[in-house]
């Protein structure tokens, strides 16, 4: 038999048919949706007459355009308004499960399907956004799509697709401390730029991925996207499996440790073919912060503004351009730089395990006076958390500010924007230019580089406020 990646493995299993010198009809096992790239869908559908052939496979959700103050009351912006009310009324007509605003379940389409158990190993799983490669850290084939793709999946359960080429991503070694996942996957595309990855499906693995909690996992597949891969994954394991057994309900698995055996065979074979195999030391890995407006300009946070750009180009316009519009220049250290506002949340970095993280900062110490902090959960459960751990509590005497759950400003398409011109820490995914507000400057960084700049007022090395000596001094 011939030896297959987990990719492979799955792939392979979901093929309905292959065109020859083409791309395969490919079967999907759950189709979320939200309120921003549903409406089109759905009307496709009307205009041809056609049902949604299989709704219980998909979950809906709305988290984009969403408010995160006074969520009892109307929406205020009119667009956003009418979306929200679209999907409702969508989901009503043809039969689909609707954790809409309100709903004790709300929350971020790729928050709210992992802790509700929608989420499982080998299922192929595609959603309108590109972010739904979150999902691969269970041992999934999970990628966005585009409206017309959504509104195929809605029509027959399949979607046409290319089969992507495989790449392997190795991280072996200790991390040091204060480096969390998300300074993992900054500095991989920091390495391999933002089309590094481009045509591939990547499999994460090595022993510094196996050490990762599933959160963690799903924070470095988040952003696989973001250096041009079609989607990331990870091989699930007994860590995959304590984190399914934990949660209270799993829809449609009767057996879990029958289910958990089956999906114990979902590894890449030892002599597995990858096209590309790249490895990593995960000792070398410091906190990150991208200094530029894709997320490939990242670098150690004590580093220095490079002199050049990733092709050795020391005036490229390109590269000029972003570092004029984040007000930056070549060989500038960024340690020290005033800060405006911290974003805290997104699909991205929204969990629970976040928020501790951010807390571990905060605790005994108050939000700097020149700092606007938004601190947004992701769901409606990770708020319930928040609550029941005392984190909202310690978040308030600190001086700060929870929102209720949303995507918020990872994305200016809703009320939570960054003023034109401000500099903002975020835990989000993406820096392109005016991607939380027209003007906004972002940086991206980890839930603990976030807080020390939200204490600070500045940006500041996490590991600072890591040392036994700054531990006592809280």
């Amino acid at each position: 038999m011939k030896s297959k990646t987990l990719f492979d493995k799955i792939w392979d299993n979901h093929v309905v048919r292959s065109i020859e010198d083409g791309p395969d009809v490919l079967y999907i096992d759950r189709h979320y949706i939200h309120e921003v790239t549903s409406p089109q869908a759905f009307n496709g559908l009307k205009e041809r007459g056609i049902p949604v052939f299989r709704p219980g496979k998909t979950i809906a959700t709305a988290d984009h355009n969403i408010p995160t103050k006074d969520q009892h009351l109307p929406i205020r912006d009119q667009l956003s308004r009418t979306q929200v009310e679209r999907l409702s009324e969508n989901c009503q007509k043809y039969g689909i499960e609707l954790f809409g605003l309100n709903h004790p379940k709300n929350g971020i389409v790729h928050v709210i399907g992992p802790e509700l158990g929608y989420t499982l190993p080998g299922m192929t799983i595609v959603c309108g956004d590109s972010h739904t490669s979150t999902h691969g850290a269970f041992g999934t084939i999970a990628f966005g799509i585009g409206t017309s793709e959504v509104e195929m999946v809605l029509a027959t359960q399949c979607i046409i697709q290319p089969k992507p080429k495989k790449m392997r991503i190795t991280l072996d070694g200790e991390l040091h401390k204060g480096v969390t996942s998300k300074d993992i996957i900054m500095y991989i595309i920091s390495e391999i730029s933002t089309s590094g990855a481009t045509g591939y499906f990547v499999e994460y693995c090595g022993s510094a991925i196996r050490s990762l909690t599933m959160e963690s996992r799903m924070t470095i597949c988040n952003m696989s996207i973001e250096m041009g891969a079609r989607g990331g994954l990870i091989a699930p394991d007994e860590t995959t499996f304590e984190y399914l057994r934990k949660l209270p309900s799993i829809p449609g698995i009767g057996d879990l440790n029958s289910s958990i055996n089956d999906w114990k065979k979902l590894i890449s074979d030892p002599d597995a073919f990858f096209d590309n195999d790249l490895k990593f030391d995960a000792g070398l890995i410091k906190p990150m912060i991208t200094y530029g407006t894709n997320p490939g300009m990242g670098m150690a946070i004590d580093d220095s503004i490079p002199l050049s750009d990733e092709n050795g180009n020391k005036a490229s316009s390109s590269f000029l351009k972003s570092l004029d519009y984040m007000g930056f220049k070549p060989g500038m250290k960024l340690l020290g730089h005033p800060v405006d506002y911290v974003f805290m949340g997104s699909c991205t970095n929204g969990r629970i395990e976040d928020f501790r993280a951010f807390a571990e900062i905060i605790s005994g110490r108050r939000k700097a006076d020149n700092i606007t902090a938004l601190i947004v959960p992701g769901s409606k459960k990770v708020e319930e958390q928040m609550i029941a751990e005392g984190l909202i509590n310690l978040y308030k005497s600190a001086g700060f500010e929870v929102r209720q759950p949303g995507c918020s400003s990872c994305l200016a398409m809703n009320e939570d924007k960054i003023p034109q011109g401000k500099y903002v820490i975020s835990t989000s995914n993406r820096n392109f230019e005016g991607r939380q507000g027209p003007g906004a400057r972002t940086m991206l960084a980890s839930p603990l580089t976030a807080a020390a700049a939200a204490i600070t007022g500045r940006i500041t090395d996490p590991r600072e406020f890591m040392t036994e000596e700054n531990k006592v001094k809280k």
